[in-house]
């Protein structure tokens, strides 16, 4: 098996309910993800972005094509998947600590082994200090590191992102993409996030998957030729200004079409 086939979409396509009353989300998807790629998808609102996701997550079955993980078929969730929401699924009753606890409790992990490991992901997502605060006493920044930590703590092959800084201010996005890049360099995780954001897209992944209007197919595919390295004010890179241009106006020319 080569490495451009270890996540592989064919020909992939999702129609919600029957008859007249069905909608299309999207349509002859084809897609392959090479193992430790950072890819990132974007596209006009309603375009299906998180709906491929899902699919990749096993939450959906498509109406049409396969999608296979280190050549499996995907057929439902599993814990070679893990993803991160926008909206941070914690449980309030539990700690930071129980809730990055929480998977390898359900796997029955040796407490000491299960104590180490929860340890070094709050020290990855920097919430030493916090271990014994609840969610409602964190800020949405922090509920996220914890949400994310939760999802790594259980060791997937890969990541998937739906928006996860969505509803945060710009600074706390800002660093938790700084936070996102090093994980994934640290660990070289493969990673497919979804975004709406153009910047952010550009920022973090190696690839940039571009979305059509509804139905969801994939306009192009663009590959980032430099690299962004932590902390960088990339703003100021004409690189990833000019990349960033033409990202954007293939995702306008999607949006306007959308309006047709």
């Amino acid at each position: 098996m080569t490495s451009t086939s270890w996540l592989s979409l064919q020909g992939v396509g999702m129609r919600y309910g029957e008859g007249a009353q069905a909608a299309l989300a999207l349509e002859s998807i084809d897609l392959a993800i090479a193992e430790r790629e950072f890819v990132t998808i974007v596209g006009p609102s309603g375009c299906g972005k998180s709906t491929l996701l899902y699919l990749v997550g096993g939450f959906l079955r498509p109406t049409s094509g396969s999608l296979t993980l280190r050549g499996r078929a995907i057929v439902g969730p599993g814990p070679d998947r893990g993803i991160v929401f926008q909206r941070y699924s914690l449980f309030p009753w539990l700690t930071v600590r129980g809730n990055i606890s929480y998977g390898l409790e359900e796997q029955r992990i040796p407490r000491a082994e299960r104590d180490q490991i929860v340890g070094e992901h709050i020290r990855l997502v920097h919430l030493e200090g916090s271990e014994d605060r609840y969610p409602r006493q964190l800020s949405g920044g922090m509920q996220q590191r914890v949400a994310l930590a939760q999802t790594l703590v259980c060791r997937p092959d890969i990541l998937l992102m739906d928006e996860p800084f969505g509803a945060l201010d710009a600074q706390t996005r800002r660093i938790l993409q700084d936070e996102v890049r090093r994980i994934w360099q640290r660990d070289t995780k493969t990673v497919l996030f979804v975004t709406h954001d153009v910047e952010e897209a550009v920022a973090l992944g190696t690839r940039i998957v571009v979305m059509s209007a509804r139905p969801g197919r994939i306009k192009e595919v663009i590959q980032r030729d430099f690299d962004v390295a932590e902390g960088e004010e990339f703003e100021a890179n004409p690189a990833f200004a000019a990349l960033r241009l033409r990202v954007w106006r293939s995702v306008k020319e999607e949006v306007e079409a959308a309006r047709v």
